[in-house]
């Protein structure tokens, strides 16, 4: 009797920047960033220079240009 082991293997592939998780606001489809409370600053998060879509609920693009929390 000959025995046959098959593997099999799953992977998932991600988006690294993609709106990915439940729990993340669509006004920053490019990033995941969770919805408020509490209400965060661009010193609470890693993301730069992302897109920003209305209505920013935690206020990243000052100058409403749809960019966030821009480097300057």
């Amino acid at each position: 009797m000959v025995s046959v082991l098959i593997m099999v293997a799953i992977v998932t592939i991600t988006p690294s920047n993609a709106d990915t998780g439940n729990n993340c606001d669509s006004s920053y489809p490019t990033v995941c960033i969770a919805p408020p409370p509490p209400d965060l600053d661009c010193k609470d998060i890693p993301h730069r220079n992302f897109q920003v879509q209305s209505p920013d609920p935690h206020k990243f693009d000052d100058d409403e240009d749809g960019i966030g929390c821009e480097k300057k």
